[in-house]
C-alpha cells in the first residue's frame, strides 16, 4: 500500500444533501469574477469540495467555468468512499471523483476550492483552521494574478438563499449575500444561511449584525421602488448601503440579486 493509499482524509462525512441546481447563483458568481484567473492559469483545476451524496454539483460546475475558462477542469472530492463509486459512471474529460478531505488530493495547487454547505457542522472554533489549510492549498498570487480562490458558504436545499466567503492565498478577502429576489421579505431574511464563521455572530455587538439591520433599513427606505419590481429595490438598497459600508462590486452583479462586501468590515469582533 502506498504512503498516499494509507493516509486518512482529513475531516467529517457530511450528510450530503444536494440537489440539482443547489449552487447555481455560486457557480455563476465564480466564473464572472474568478474566470480571467482561470483563464489565465497554466493549470486551470477546480475543486469540488464534499460535493454529496450525488454528483450534480461538480457536473455543473464544470459546465459553468467552462463557459468563461474553456480549459478549466473540475475534481469532486468526497470524504465518503461510497459516493465516490457512485459518481465515477459521471467522469468525462475534464471531469475526475477523488477520495479525500480538507488535505486535498489532487496534484499541484488548484485554482479554485469550492466548498458549499461542508462547514456547516462543524463548530465555529474549527473553521479558522480549515480555511488556513485550504487557502494553504490554492495556487500562490504571482505577478499580475491574485492566486487561487477558496469560496466557502452555505445556501438553503433549493437554492434560493446562499451567503458565501471569499478567500485568497492570504486569507478572507469577501463576503456575498445572493437570493432569489422574489423569494425575499427583507435582507435579513439571509441570515440563516451565513456561513459558519458568522452565523453565531448576528447578535448586537457584532458588525454582521449591523450590516443586517442596515440592510433591513435601506431595503425599507426603498419601498417606492418595488413598484419597479423587487430588482430595482434591491439595486436601490445597496446603492444606499454604500454610503457606509464597503461594497466591492457594482449594478451589473446587484442586478442578479447578489452584494458583495469586504470581509474586513463583517469580521467578528476579536
Amino acid at each position: 500500500m502506498t504512503a498516499r493509499a494509507a493516509t486518512r482524509p482529513v475531516g467529517t462525512v457530511t450528510r450530503g444533501t444536494t440537489n440539482p441546481n443547489r449552487l447555481r447563483r455560486m457557480d455563476r458568481w465564480i466564473a464572472a469574477t474568478h474566470g480571467a484567473e482561470l483563464r489565465r492559469a497554466a493549470e486551470p483545476v477546480a475543486v469540488d469540495l464534499g460535493y454529496g451524496a450525488a454528483p450534480w454539483t461538480a457536473v455543473e460546475l464544470l459546465t459553468r467555468l467552462r463557459a468563461a475558462a474553456p480549459r478549466a477542469r473540475v475534481v469532486g472530492v468526497e470524504i465518503e468512499p461510497a459516493r465516490v463509486t457512485a459518481a465515477k459512471p459521471y467522469e468525462r474529460e475534464g471531469l475526475r471523483f477523488r477520495h479525500g478531505g480538507f488535505e486535498i488530493p489532487v496534484p499541484g495547487r488548484p485554482q479554485l476550492i469550492r466548498a458549499a454547505n461542508v462547514l456547516r457542522q462543524y463548530d465555529e472554533d474549527e473553521v479558522a483552521a480549515v480555511w488556513e489549510r485550504l487557502c494553504a492549498r490554492l495556487a500562490p498570487a504571482d505577478g499580475q494574478a491574485r492566486g487561487g480562490l477558496l469560496v466557502e458558504g452555505t445556501c438553503d436545499e433549493i437554492g434560493r438563499r446562499h451567503v458565501w466567503v471569499a478567500l485568497g492565498p492570504e486569507g478572507p478577502r469577501t463576503v456575498t449575500f445572493a437570493t432569489r429576489l422574489g423569494s425575499l421579505q427583507r435582507p435579513s431574511d439571509l441570515a440563516e444561511r451565513l456561513p459558519k464563521a458568522l452565523i453565531h455572530r448576528n447578535v448586537s455587538g457584532e458588525p454582521v449584525h449591523a450590516f443586517l439591520r442596515d440592510f433591513d433599513r435601506a431595503w425599507a427606505a426603498a419601498a417606492p421602488y418595488a413598484s419597479y419590481g423587487a430588482r430595482q429595490r434591491w439595486i436601490r438598497t445597496v446603492r444606499d448601503l454604500t454610503a457606509d459600508w464597503p461594497v466591492t462590486d457594482s449594478p451589473a452583479r446587484w442586478r442578479q440579486g447578489e452584494v458583495t462586501v469586504a470581509w474586513g468590515a463583517l469580521a467578528p469582533r476579536g
